[in-house]
């Protein structure tokens, strides 16, 4: 029996988002074109965005379509930092948890640009909202943004982002998050959260994967990335890919109306799973056992146990969960995660995520138990001794 408990680095393809996408796929036109065809195109990319904007509680207008996360935080960081930055402001806000798609965005801001990057200490998976208060009470002149994850895509934990943009509004500072790991786990609200722009991704939903969007303020200006024809506020420019939005809508719409039933019971399957293990390996830690977190995820540390070792005998057994995040090239290394969060190296290339979705069963969580339980004496056989 194959399961499939890496929901976090991508979910199935829902029904619903495959069917919208096979009916836009067979509408001819380009959506900036003015004839019919064009327009009824035009017509299916503005539901989608409708779609989206309900589910994230935003104006439609603020929703800009791109290839996924990647390219929403790269758009984000840099085009605040373009249209913000001074010789005496080149400060960023952020963490060590962040996911590689904002950390490496800043790390190329500051290489390039001149950014400074000040990265708030860490408590039991959450930042610092006092440290936070004392960066901008010393240093708010100095600072170009703040960006943070609204939901860690490793341990689960969640920021509380409201109480980010609080802090923030008093000095006029835009608060970006990487909102990926959030939509369709918790309720968003962007219009009530504060904030200037967030990051969303159809695939983590149900959608195919090469579809995300940048929810922006309309306000806001940040300087595109793009530049060719002036589409999606001219911050992404280039012809609107109206049958992925389409697919993108309906995930996200399905997933937001479902996700309060959806949660509950996966937060019983997460909680089965971590009584289970923890229970018949008294050594494993549960890195966020006590944060504030989403009901699906589920992250230990085996010590003394390579990663990569457990992952091959669940993979062997045809069980497909994963060490942390799945965009790093496929290169398995210590979790910089855990590293921030204070976890020696070898722990942190100890660790296992276990992530459920809106398909996973009590069957597949019996799989993945039974199947960790038989892998974890010979990965820990196989690992070397440090």
């Amino acid at each position: 029996m194959a399961v499939f408990l890496d929901h976090a680095a991508t979910s199935p393809l829902r029904p619903e988002a495959l069917s919208a996408l096979n009916q836009a796929l067979l509408q001819l036109g380009n959506p900036s074109s003015i004839h019919s065809h064009g327009q009824a195109t035009r017509e299916i990319l503005e539901q989608a965005r409708d779609q989206i904007a309900n589910s994230v509680g935003c104006n439609r207008s603020e929703v800009v379509f791109s290839s996924g996360g990647t390219e929403a935080n790269n758009q984000a960081v840099k085009g605040i930092w373009w249209s913000r930055s001074s010789s005496e402001r080149k400060l960023i806000i952020s963490s060590p948890l962040e996911h590689k798609a904002l950390l490496d965005p800043i790390q190329w801001l500051v290489e390039h640009e001149g950014a400074e990057l000040v990265e708030l200490p860490i408590s039991n998976g959450h930042v610092s909202l006092a440290a936070l208060e004392e960066i901008l009470r010393e240093r708010s002149q100095e600072i170009v943004l703040i960006s943070l994850m609204w939901v860690n895509n490793e341990t689960g934990v969640i920021t509380d982002i409201e109480a980010v943009t609080e802090i923030a509004k008093p000095y006029g500072i835009p608060v970006h998050s990487d909102a990926i790991a959030a939509l369709g786990r918790i309720p968003i609200d962007f219009a009530k959260s504060g904030l200037y722009a967030m990051s969303i991704s159809g695939h983590k939903v149900g959608a195919p994967i090469g579809i995300g969007a940048l929810v922006v303020r309309r306000d806001a200006k940040p300087v595109n990335l793009i530049h060719g024809g002036g589409q999606e506020r001219g911050l992404r420019s280039g012809t609107m890919n109206y049958s992925l939005a389409s697919a993108f809508g309906a995930a996200a719409e399905l997933a937001v109306r479902q996700m309060s039933e959806t949660q509950s019971r996966l937060r019983v399957l997460r909680d089965k799973i971590e009584t289970a293990i923890t229970a018949a390996i008294p050594s494993a830690v549960l890195t966020a056992k006590n944060s504030i977190r989403v009901e699906h995820n589920a992250h230990f540390i085996f010590p003394g146990v390579n990663n990569d070792s457990l992952l091959f005998l669940l993979d062997q057994q045809g069980i497909s969960v994963s060490a942390g995040s799945a965009c790093q090239a496929g290169v398995l290394g210590p979790s910089h995660v855990l590293i921030g969060m204070g976890y020696s190296e070898a722990d942190a290339a100890s660790c296992i995520r276990v992530s459920l979705g809106y398909n996973t069963t009590e069957a597949d969580v019996d799989v993945f138990v039974n199947g960790l339980i038989e892998a974890y004496p010979k990965a820990l056989a196989a690992s070397p001794m440090p």
